[in-house]
C-alpha cells in the first residue's frame, strides 16, 4: 500500500514528494523512488513549508504530525494500518492507566513512533534478560504489545515469560505481528525441510527480512540475506544443493525473480514453486489520494 501510495503521489502531484524516513525498508524501492523525485528525510526541518510530505509505512510520532500541521505541510499518511492499530492501543492503554511492555527493537522506525505516543507509560524489552530485569509494583496494571515485524516464535517465548513473571498481565495471545510476516515465517518453517540453504531476498534494514534469515539459522540451515542477485556469493554453492528462496515483505517481486534467474543461468537450476497460503487482504490507499479521481483510476 505504501509503495503504491508513493507511486500515485509522484504521478499525480509531481516531484518532489518528501517522505519521512524510508517508505519501506528496501534499498531497491528507495533508490527507485529517489530517481523519480522522492526526497527521503529523517527530520521534518528538511521539508520546506507548504510542501507535500508522506509518512512511511512504519508510522511517525505525534509531534511530527503536529509540526507538519504548524508549518502548513500537506501530509499523506501511508502508515501501515497494522502499525496504526498498535499506536491506538498504546493511547488507549496509557489513558486507562496501564504500564505497557513493548516487545521490539530499539531504534527501529516503527518502535520509535509507537514509543512516542506515551513514552512515560512504555518499557521496551528486546530479549529474555530484559524481561527478567523488569520490576513493577504488585498492584500495577500491565499489558504487552509488540512490534509488527518480529519473529513469531521468539515473540511467543517472550510473551510466555512475561505471563510467568506477571500472571495478571493483559495482552492478545496473537500479539501484533503482521500477517505478511507470519506467513513468510510459516513458509520457511514448512519449506526448509530438506533445504541445504535459504536465500532471503531483502535489505538489512528490513526487520522482517532479518527475522527470516535468523529463523532459518535457528533450524540449523545456512541462510544468506541478499539485496539482489549481485549479493549472491556464487562460490558458496557447488550446484547440487536444494536452495529455498524467500523474500521480505517489501522486496520487489522482480528482484526475487532476478535472483532465481541468476541461479538458473549459473547452475542450470530447476525451479519448483510451492504455495503455503494465499494472501487476500489489501489495504486502501490513504484518503489524501483516494479523494482524487486521477489516483482512484490508477489502481
Amino acid at each position: 500500500m505504501a509503495v503504491k501510495a508513493l507511486d500515485a503521489a509522484l504521478q499525480y502531484f509531481g516531484k518532489p514528494v518528501y517522505v519521512y524516513h524510508e517508505i519501506v525498508h528496501n534499498t531497491w524501492v528507495v533508490d527507485y523512488f529517489r530517481k523519480r523525485g522522492a526526497s527521503f528525510v529523517d527530520t521534518i526541518d528538511n521539508v520546506p513549508a507548504g510542501s507535500r510530505l508522506m509518512f512511511s509505512a512504519h508510522g511517525v510520532a505525534p509531534e511530527i504530525r503536529l509540526q507538519a500541521l504548524e508549518r502548513n505541510i500537506k501530509t499523506i499518511d501511508a502508515t501501515c494500518p497494522l502499525v496504526n492499530t498498535v499506536h491506538r492501543a498504546v493511547i488507549r492503554y496509557a489513558t486507562e492507566g496501564y504500564m505497557i511492555i513493548l516487545i521490539g527493537h530499539r531504534g527501529h522506525d516503527e518502535v520509535n513512533g509507537i514509543m512516542s505516543e506515551a513514552p512515560e507509560s512504555i518499557r521496551i524489552v528486546e530479549n529474555e534478560q530484559e524481561i527478567a530485569n523488569l520490576s513493577f509494583q504488585p498492584d500495577e496494571k500491565l499489558v504487552y504489545l509488540t512490534q509488527t515485524t518480529l519473529s513469531v516464535e521468539e515473540t511467543a517465548k517472550m510473551i510466555e515469560l512475561l505471563r510467568q513473571r506477571f500472571p495478571a498481565i493483559a495482552g492478545n495471545s496473537a500479539a501484533n505481528i503482521c500477517y505478511a510476516t507470519q506467513n513468510r515465517q510459516n513458509a520457511v518453517l514448512e519449506l526448509s525441510v530438506g533445504a541445504d540453504a535459504v536465500l532471503v531476498v531483502g535489505s538489512r534494514t528490513s526487520s522482517n527480512s532479518r527475522r527470516l534469515a535468523e529463523l532459518a539459522e535457528s533450524l540449523g540451515i545456512s541462510s544468506y540475506l541478499v539485496d539482489g542477485p549481485d549479493d549472491i556469493a556464487l562460490g558458496l554453492f557447488r550446484g547440487n544443493e536444494t536452495i529455498l528462496i524467500t523474500a521480505g515483505a517489501s522486496a520487489p517481486e522482480q528482484i526475487v525473480q532476478d535472483c532465481v534467474q541468476m541461479l538458473q543461468t549459473r547452475f542450470q537450476a530447476t525451479i519448483e514453486e510451492k504455495t503455503t497460503c494465499k494472501e487476500s487482504l489489501a489495504f486502501r490507499l490513504p484518503k489524501e489520494l483516494t479523494e482524487t479521481e486521477f489516483v482512484s483510476n490508477l489502481f
